[in-house]
Protein backbone atom coordinates (compact mmCIF):
# COMPACT_ATOMS: atom_id res chain seq x y z
CA UNK A 1 0.00 0.00 0.00
CA UNK A 2 1.06 3.59 -0.43
CA UNK A 3 2.08 5.58 2.64
CA UNK A 4 -0.10 8.61 3.42
CA UNK A 5 1.25 11.82 1.92
CA UNK A 6 3.11 14.32 4.06
CA UNK A 7 3.47 18.07 3.50
CA UNK A 8 7.12 17.28 2.71
CA UNK A 9 6.22 14.93 -0.15
CA UNK A 10 6.47 17.40 -3.02
CA UNK A 11 7.54 15.03 -5.79
CA UNK A 12 7.39 15.55 -9.53
CA UNK A 13 8.44 12.01 -10.46
CA UNK A 14 6.97 8.52 -9.88
CA UNK A 15 7.08 7.37 -6.25
CA UNK A 16 6.17 3.69 -6.49
CA UNK A 17 9.04 1.20 -6.45
CA UNK A 18 8.93 -1.17 -9.46
CA UNK A 19 9.31 -4.34 -7.38
CA UNK A 20 7.09 -5.17 -4.38
CA UNK A 21 9.89 -5.37 -1.85
CA UNK A 22 8.87 -4.92 1.81
CA UNK A 23 9.52 -1.43 3.12
CA UNK A 24 9.93 0.13 -0.29
CA UNK A 25 7.74 3.03 -1.50
CA UNK A 26 4.30 1.83 -2.56
CA UNK A 27 4.79 -1.52 -0.81
CA UNK A 28 4.80 -0.60 2.87
CA UNK A 29 2.67 -2.09 5.63
CA UNK A 30 0.51 0.00 7.99
CA UNK A 31 3.10 -0.69 10.69
CA UNK A 32 5.90 0.64 8.49
CA UNK A 33 3.84 3.71 7.58
CA UNK A 34 3.33 4.35 11.28
CA UNK A 35 7.08 4.18 11.83
CA UNK A 36 7.63 6.75 9.09
CA UNK A 37 5.18 9.07 10.84
CA UNK A 38 6.82 8.40 14.21
CA UNK A 39 10.31 9.09 12.89
CA UNK A 40 9.17 12.29 11.19
CA UNK A 41 7.38 13.49 14.32
CA UNK A 42 10.39 12.84 16.54
CA UNK A 43 12.71 14.62 14.12
CA UNK A 44 10.34 17.60 13.92
CA UNK A 45 10.40 17.78 17.71
CA UNK A 46 14.18 18.09 17.48
CA UNK A 47 13.75 21.05 15.12
CA UNK A 48 14.42 19.41 11.75
CA UNK A 49 12.45 20.78 8.80
CA UNK A 50 14.38 19.47 5.77
CA UNK A 51 14.71 16.01 4.20
CA UNK A 52 11.69 14.74 6.12
CA UNK A 53 9.90 13.45 3.02
CA UNK A 54 8.67 9.88 2.99
CA UNK A 55 11.17 8.52 0.45
CA UNK A 56 14.12 9.80 2.46
CA UNK A 57 12.81 8.56 5.80
CA UNK A 58 12.06 5.13 4.32
CA UNK A 59 15.67 4.85 3.14
CA UNK A 60 16.96 5.56 6.64
CA UNK A 61 14.44 3.14 8.17
CA UNK A 62 15.35 0.36 5.73
CA UNK A 63 19.02 0.91 6.50
CA UNK A 64 18.23 0.27 10.18
CA UNK A 65 15.69 -2.55 9.73
CA UNK A 66 12.81 -0.21 10.67
CA UNK A 67 14.23 0.39 14.14
CA UNK A 68 12.98 3.95 14.66
CA UNK A 69 15.50 4.84 17.36
CA UNK A 70 18.42 3.60 15.23
CA UNK A 71 17.12 5.35 12.11
CA UNK A 72 16.65 8.55 14.09
CA UNK A 73 20.24 8.38 15.37
CA UNK A 74 21.48 7.77 11.82
CA UNK A 75 19.49 10.73 10.47
CA UNK A 76 20.70 13.06 13.23
CA UNK A 77 24.32 12.01 12.66
CA UNK A 78 23.85 12.61 8.94
CA UNK A 79 22.44 16.11 9.46
CA UNK A 80 25.31 16.95 11.82
CA UNK A 81 27.80 15.78 9.20
CA UNK A 82 26.04 17.72 6.43
CA UNK A 83 26.34 20.92 8.45
CA UNK A 84 30.00 20.33 9.31
CA UNK A 85 30.91 19.31 5.75
CA UNK A 86 28.96 22.20 4.25
CA UNK A 87 27.10 19.88 1.90
CA UNK A 88 24.25 22.22 0.97
CA UNK A 89 26.61 25.01 -0.10
CA UNK A 90 29.13 22.61 -1.63
CA UNK A 91 26.73 21.17 -4.21
CA UNK A 92 25.94 24.68 -5.44
CA UNK A 93 29.49 26.00 -5.60
CA UNK A 94 31.99 23.15 -6.00
CA UNK A 95 34.04 23.29 -9.21
CA UNK A 96 36.20 20.22 -9.81
CA UNK A 97 38.25 21.98 -12.44
CA UNK A 98 41.08 19.46 -12.16
CA UNK A 99 38.75 16.54 -13.02
CA UNK A 100 40.26 15.76 -16.48
CA UNK A 101 43.73 15.44 -14.94
CA UNK A 102 42.53 13.51 -11.88
CA UNK A 103 40.65 11.05 -14.09
CA UNK A 104 43.93 10.00 -15.70
CA UNK A 105 44.74 8.34 -12.38
CA UNK A 106 41.30 7.62 -10.91
CA UNK A 107 38.33 7.57 -13.33
CA UNK A 108 35.00 7.62 -11.47
CA UNK A 109 31.89 8.72 -13.32
CA UNK A 110 28.18 8.29 -14.07
CA UNK A 111 27.37 7.14 -17.59
CA UNK A 112 23.91 6.43 -19.02
CA UNK A 113 21.63 3.73 -17.55
CA UNK A 114 21.23 -0.02 -17.10
CA UNK A 115 18.30 -2.11 -18.36
CA UNK A 116 16.28 -1.18 -15.27
CA UNK A 117 16.74 2.51 -16.04
CA UNK A 118 19.15 3.19 -13.16
CA UNK A 119 22.23 5.39 -13.50
CA UNK A 120 25.41 3.42 -14.15
CA UNK A 121 28.37 4.46 -11.99
CA UNK A 122 31.88 3.35 -12.99
CA UNK A 123 35.17 3.35 -11.10
CA UNK A 124 38.53 2.09 -12.35
CA UNK A 125 40.37 1.22 -9.17
CA UNK A 126 43.38 -0.28 -10.91
CA UNK A 127 44.47 3.10 -12.24
CA UNK A 128 44.61 4.82 -8.83
CA UNK A 129 47.93 6.58 -8.25
CA UNK A 130 47.47 8.79 -5.20
CA UNK A 131 51.04 10.08 -5.31
CA UNK A 132 50.46 11.48 -8.79
CA UNK A 133 46.93 12.66 -7.93
CA UNK A 134 48.00 14.62 -4.87
CA UNK A 135 50.22 16.72 -7.11
CA UNK A 136 47.00 17.75 -8.90
CA UNK A 137 44.38 17.75 -6.15
CA UNK A 138 43.92 16.93 -2.45
CA UNK A 139 42.15 14.20 -0.54
CA UNK A 140 39.74 16.84 0.75
CA UNK A 141 38.75 17.94 -2.75
CA UNK A 142 38.35 14.31 -3.84
CA UNK A 143 35.88 13.77 -1.00
CA UNK A 144 34.13 17.05 -1.81
CA UNK A 145 33.71 15.83 -5.38
CA UNK A 146 32.37 12.49 -4.13
CA UNK A 147 29.77 14.24 -1.97
CA UNK A 148 28.81 16.66 -4.75
CA UNK A 149 28.20 13.70 -7.07
CA UNK A 150 26.06 11.95 -4.45
CA UNK A 151 23.96 15.10 -4.12
CA UNK A 152 23.60 15.28 -7.90
CA UNK A 153 22.65 11.60 -7.93
CA UNK A 154 19.73 12.39 -5.62
CA UNK A 155 18.80 15.38 -7.80
CA UNK A 156 18.77 15.60 -10.82
CA UNK A 157 20.01 12.13 -11.86
CA UNK A 158 17.58 9.74 -10.13
CA UNK A 159 14.46 11.91 -10.65
CA UNK A 160 15.27 12.20 -14.38
CA UNK A 161 15.77 8.43 -14.63
CA UNK A 162 12.51 7.84 -12.73
CA UNK A 163 10.56 10.11 -15.09
CA UNK A 164 11.96 8.37 -18.15
CA UNK A 165 11.37 4.87 -16.75
CA UNK A 166 7.90 5.71 -15.41
CA UNK A 167 8.79 4.16 -12.04
CA UNK A 168 10.68 5.16 -8.92
CA UNK A 169 14.42 4.56 -9.14
CA UNK A 170 16.45 5.15 -5.98
CA UNK A 171 19.61 3.16 -6.64
CA UNK A 172 22.57 2.82 -9.02
CA UNK A 173 24.20 0.06 -10.97
CA UNK A 174 27.87 0.28 -10.00
CA UNK A 175 30.78 -1.17 -11.99
CA UNK A 176 34.15 -1.32 -10.25
CA UNK A 177 37.00 -2.34 -12.52
CA UNK A 178 39.72 -4.07 -10.49
CA UNK A 179 42.06 -4.54 -13.44
CA UNK A 180 45.56 -3.70 -12.29
CA UNK A 181 44.72 -3.76 -8.59
CA UNK A 182 47.41 -5.60 -6.65
CA UNK A 183 47.97 -6.32 -2.99
CA UNK A 184 50.82 -3.80 -2.87
CA UNK A 185 48.58 -0.95 -4.06
CA UNK A 186 45.94 -1.47 -1.39
CA UNK A 187 47.57 0.31 1.60
CA UNK A 188 48.17 3.54 -0.32
CA UNK A 189 44.52 3.92 -1.26
CA UNK A 190 42.93 2.35 1.81
CA UNK A 191 42.49 5.59 3.77
CA UNK A 192 40.67 7.38 0.95
CA UNK A 193 38.52 4.35 0.10
CA UNK A 194 37.67 3.93 3.81
CA UNK A 195 36.56 7.56 4.08
CA UNK A 196 34.58 7.35 0.84
CA UNK A 197 32.88 4.13 1.94
CA UNK A 198 31.96 5.61 5.32
CA UNK A 199 30.32 8.61 3.63
CA UNK A 200 28.34 6.30 1.35
CA UNK A 201 27.13 3.94 4.08
CA UNK A 202 26.43 6.49 6.82
CA UNK A 203 25.05 9.47 4.93
CA UNK A 204 23.65 8.14 1.63
CA UNK A 205 21.93 4.86 2.63
CA UNK A 206 20.11 2.55 0.27
CA UNK A 207 21.68 3.86 -2.93
CA UNK A 208 23.27 0.61 -4.15
CA UNK A 209 21.18 -1.41 -6.58
CA UNK A 210 23.76 -3.77 -8.07
CA UNK A 211 27.55 -3.88 -7.79
CA UNK A 212 29.71 -5.57 -10.38
CA UNK A 213 33.34 -6.10 -9.43
CA UNK A 214 34.96 -6.94 -12.76
CA UNK A 215 38.47 -8.15 -13.56
CA UNK A 216 38.66 -9.43 -10.01
CA UNK A 217 42.17 -10.82 -9.34
CA UNK A 218 42.76 -14.46 -8.43
CA UNK A 219 41.74 -15.15 -4.86
CA UNK A 220 39.47 -12.12 -4.56
CA UNK A 221 36.25 -14.14 -4.65
CA UNK A 222 37.59 -16.46 -1.98
CA UNK A 223 38.51 -13.54 0.25
CA UNK A 224 35.05 -12.07 -0.22
CA UNK A 225 33.40 -15.37 0.70
CA UNK A 226 35.27 -15.25 4.00
CA UNK A 227 33.79 -11.88 4.95
CA UNK A 228 30.33 -11.96 3.39
CA UNK A 229 28.94 -13.85 6.38
CA UNK A 230 29.43 -10.59 8.29
CA UNK A 231 27.49 -8.56 5.72
CA UNK A 232 23.76 -8.04 5.41
CA UNK A 233 22.32 -10.76 3.09
CA UNK A 234 20.44 -8.04 1.17
CA UNK A 235 23.77 -6.35 0.40
CA UNK A 236 25.50 -9.62 -0.48
CA UNK A 237 22.81 -10.38 -3.07
CA UNK A 238 23.60 -7.11 -4.84
CA UNK A 239 27.29 -7.95 -5.32
CA UNK A 240 28.58 -9.84 -8.34
CA UNK A 241 32.28 -10.74 -8.44
CA UNK A 242 33.48 -11.43 -11.97
CA UNK A 243 36.88 -12.17 -13.44
CA UNK A 244 38.12 -11.16 -16.87
CA UNK A 245 35.25 -13.01 -18.55
CA UNK A 246 32.68 -10.57 -17.20
CA UNK A 247 31.21 -9.19 -20.44
CA UNK A 248 28.31 -11.61 -20.97
CA UNK A 249 26.92 -11.13 -17.46
CA UNK A 250 27.53 -7.37 -17.46
CA UNK A 251 25.73 -6.97 -20.80
CA UNK A 252 22.73 -8.79 -19.37
CA UNK A 253 22.34 -5.80 -17.04
CA UNK A 254 23.66 -2.88 -19.11
CA UNK A 255 22.62 -2.37 -22.75
CA UNK A 256 25.57 -2.52 -25.16
CA UNK A 257 24.74 0.95 -26.47
CA UNK A 258 25.08 2.34 -22.93
CA UNK A 259 28.27 0.50 -21.95
CA UNK A 260 31.65 2.03 -22.91
CA UNK A 261 33.61 0.11 -25.54
CA UNK A 262 36.43 -0.67 -23.10
CA UNK A 263 34.02 -2.78 -21.04
CA UNK A 264 32.58 -4.68 -24.00
CA UNK A 265 29.83 -2.28 -25.02
CA UNK A 266 29.31 -0.13 -28.12
CA UNK A 267 29.35 3.35 -26.59
CA UNK A 268 32.09 5.75 -27.57
CA UNK A 269 31.08 9.25 -26.51
CA UNK A 270 32.67 12.21 -28.24
CA UNK A 271 35.44 13.42 -25.97
CA UNK A 272 35.36 10.13 -24.04
CA UNK A 273 32.68 8.43 -21.96
CA UNK A 274 34.51 9.27 -18.73
CA UNK A 275 33.88 13.00 -19.02
CA UNK A 276 30.56 12.98 -20.91
CA UNK A 277 28.13 12.59 -17.97
CA UNK A 278 25.60 11.30 -20.49
CA UNK A 279 22.20 10.16 -19.26
CA UNK A 280 18.52 11.16 -18.92
CA UNK A 281 19.66 13.91 -16.54
CA UNK A 282 21.10 15.70 -19.60
CA UNK A 283 17.88 15.36 -21.60
CA UNK A 284 15.47 18.36 -21.34
CA UNK A 285 12.54 15.97 -21.74
CA UNK A 286 13.31 14.26 -18.42
CA UNK A 287 15.40 16.57 -16.29
CA UNK A 288 14.47 19.63 -14.24
CA UNK A 289 16.48 22.25 -12.44
CA UNK A 290 17.59 20.54 -9.20
CA UNK A 291 16.07 21.87 -6.02
CA UNK A 292 19.45 22.69 -4.55
CA UNK A 293 20.01 25.09 -7.46
CA UNK A 294 16.83 27.04 -6.71
CA UNK A 295 16.91 30.15 -4.49
CA UNK A 296 16.94 29.09 -0.84
CA UNK A 297 13.57 30.68 -0.07
CA UNK A 298 11.97 28.74 -2.94
CA UNK A 299 13.36 25.31 -2.05
CA UNK A 300 10.61 24.47 0.43
CA UNK A 301 7.79 25.95 -1.64
CA UNK A 302 5.27 23.38 -2.88
CA UNK A 303 5.05 24.08 -6.56
CA UNK A 304 4.84 22.15 -9.80
CA UNK A 305 6.55 23.82 -12.75
CA UNK A 306 4.67 21.66 -15.21
CA UNK A 307 0.88 21.73 -14.55
CA UNK A 308 0.42 18.51 -16.48
CA UNK A 309 3.21 16.62 -14.79
CA UNK A 310 1.30 15.63 -11.66
CA UNK A 311 -1.37 13.91 -13.77
CA UNK A 312 1.38 12.36 -15.90
CA UNK A 313 3.11 10.93 -12.81
CA UNK A 314 -0.17 9.59 -11.41
CA UNK A 315 -0.89 7.88 -14.72
CA UNK A 316 2.55 6.29 -14.74
CA UNK A 317 2.15 5.09 -11.16
CA UNK A 318 -1.27 3.61 -11.86
CA UNK A 319 0.38 1.16 -14.24
CA UNK A 320 2.87 -0.04 -11.61
CA UNK A 321 2.30 -3.30 -9.70
CA UNK A 322 0.95 -3.05 -6.16
CA UNK A 323 1.96 -5.14 -3.20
Amino acid sequence: MAAPKSKYDDYDFPTTAPEPQPGHPGHTTPEQDAKVDQLRSELEQLGYTERLDTLTLLRFLRARKFDVAAAKAMFVDCEKWRKEFGTDDLVRTFDYKEKPDVFKFYPQYYHKTDKDGRPVYIEKLGKIDLTAMYKITTAERMLQNLVTEYEKLADPRLPACSRKAGKLLETCCTIMDLKGVGITSIPSVYNYVRQASAISQNYYPERLGKLYLINAPWGFAGAFSAVKSFLDPVTVNKIHILGSGYKKELLEQVPAENLPVEFGGNCSCEGGCELSDMGPWQDPEWTKTPRWAAPKEAQNTVKNEDPGLEQKVETQEASQPTA
